[in-house]
């Protein structure tokens, strides 16, 4: 068998060319429209292939690490400026990313730059997936966070020594009151007076249930909310204490199924439960009254709640006049009252006394078993 020479025209080296000419332009043109799109980014970024070498690289990334496009350019990430991306870790997770597709997502780094001293960058990054699944692209963000975290850092420090003053103010606030309290325990003693001694003794349990209260509010662990089941019921016993003597059968008691309220509210209430409890325990019970009881009561149905204080002391007898003129104690509850945007009550009977403090739309105050 023999072959015939060819005598085809050959293929003209222009019409080969043409196509691969066109192919490198269209190249160059997506290449310089893939860097137009990443240089209108204002946060420094990086397109890595899966070598994890730079292939573009944003205009803010040079200008805020202050490099040159042939100090970047083809380069492997980790090889940049000083080797301050060459962390293990960070190298692990963009290899995560380009093997297992998953993404990078503020990564928190601090280095130490030559040109822009030590910063703080939160790095985040994701896989481009093409159509037709030939090459591999990540692109890695850097976010700058050096000032935020530094501002964060000075807040941490003041909200510090906020609370290192206001520690020393409540420990001295706490010597000051017991200091008053047993001056006015003192004088009480030694006062000839009935009169005065009663009004000391008053002032003493007062500047003692504030302390009793400032004391709460300074252990309270649950911020600006206080729980007033726990609160109240310290109170009372701190009353309790200095009032009931071991001759008089009369119980204090305390009802709060639950309820919170600000350290401001708190106090507010705590005042008026040491008026209310006060003025039971003083003129409720004038006699040796068997089984006296005093209930301290706290409902609440937010944003709605009620406070009362209920005895079955001497109340109001049949024909006693409604109204009597007020006095500092009824005034200092009414202020108070305002103050928490409520009402007061008072049920009176033979049976005993109720005084309400109800917030917003609960009925009318009745009184509490007793």
């Amino acid at each position: 068998m023999s072959l015939e020479p060819f005598t085809g025209h050959p293929w003209p080296e222009a019409s080969l060319a043409a196509p691969i000419d066109q192919s490198l332009v269209e190249i160059d043109e997506g290449r310089a429209l893939a860097q137009a799109i990443v240089d209108t980014i204002r946060e420094p970024l990086l397109v890595l292939d899966r070598d994890l070498r730079v292939v573009l690289a944003s205009r803010s990334f040079y200008k805020i690490f202050r490099v040159n496009r042939q100090d970047v350019q083809g380069r492997p990430v980790h090889a940049l400026g000083d080797g301050q991306w060459d962390i293990p870790e960070l190298r692990a997770l963009l290899d995560s990313i380009i093997r297992q597709h998953t993404v990078m997502e503020a990564y928190e780094v601090t280095r130490d730059f030559s040109a822009i001293g030590r910063r703080t960058m939160l790095l985040n990054a994701r896989k481009l997936f093409y159509r037709d699944n030939t090459h591999t692209t990540i692109l890695l963000a850097f976010e700058d966070v050096t000032e935020r975290r530094a501002a964060e850092r000075e807040m941490i420090d003041l909200l510090q020594q906020k609370e290192t003053l206001l520690e020393e103010m409540q420990h001295r606030v706490a010597n000051s009151l017991q200091i008053i309290a047993s001056i006015l325990l003192l004088k009480a003693r030694t006062v000839q007076s009935e009169e005065t001694r009663r009004h000391l003794q008053d002032a003493h349990q007062r500047v003692m249930s504030v302390a009793t209260m400032q004391q709460q509010l300074q252990q309270s662990k649950t911020g600006d909310l206080i729980e007033l089941g726990p609160y109240l019921t310290r109170l009372c016993e701190t009353l309790a204490a200095s009032m009931i003597g071991d001759t008089r059968t009369i119980a204090l008691k305390v009802q709060v199924e639950r309820g919170t309220a600000s350290s401001s509210q708190a106090v507010s209430l705590g005042l008026i439960v040491t008026e209310l409890v006060i003025n039971a325990l003083k003129h409720a019970f004038p006699s040796e009254q068997v089984d006296g009881r005093v209930v301290v009561a706290y409902d609440s149905a937010e944003p709605n709640w009620r406070l009362s204080v209920s005895d079955n002391g001497i109340g109001r007898p049949i024909g006693h006049p409604d109204k009597t003129s007020p006095g500092l104690g009824t005034s200092i509850i009414e202020a108070l009252a305002r103050q928490l945007g409520a009402g007061v009550g008072v049920l009176m009977d033979p049976q005993g006394t109720t005084v309400s403090i109800t917030h917003a739309t609960f009925a009318s105050p009745s009184p509490t078993a007793v």
